[in-house]
């Protein structure tokens, strides 16, 4: 999923572009992916921004990779985890964009409350 993102990025014109191209990758990988698509997030917004909205962050630039993997990596610690799931990356990008991520799914029908909360569930034992 990272190396997904990571071939998007370099296409990025600002950081609202930059979440909007982690939410792509998200959507279709593992638990958040599932999750996403259960919620009924699509490729496309339901709701348009100005370009001016767009632009109005400058973009991180390459190095928004390693910053997003190393978050995601120390979350995945935190856990005592093997492995370095989609909520990690998740989590880690909303550490990193913030409401600037809000918004992204905002613009797709959903947001942060109801994403996590339907991760938890999806993530407990029955």
């Amino acid at each position: 999923m990272v190396a997904l993102a990571g071939t998007a990025m370099p296409f990025a014109h600002s950081a609202a572009d930059e979440a909007e191209r982690w939410l792509r990758a998200l959507r279709l990988h593992g638990q958040v992916g599932s999750v996403l698509q259960a919620l009924g997030v699509g490729e496309a917004p339901l709701v348009t921004e100005t370009e001016q909205e767009r632009q109005s962050t400058p973009a991180h630039g390459p190095e928004i990779l390693y910053e997003v993997t190393r978050r995601a990596t120390g979350f995945a610690a935190e856990r005592e985890a093997d492995t370095v799931g989609t909520p990690d990356l998740l989590f880690a990008v909303f550490d990193v964009y913030g409401k600037l991520f809000d918004r992204v799914l905002y613009m797709r029908g959903t947001g942060r409350d109801e994403l996590v909360e339907r991760l938890a569930a999806a993530a407990s034992p029955r």
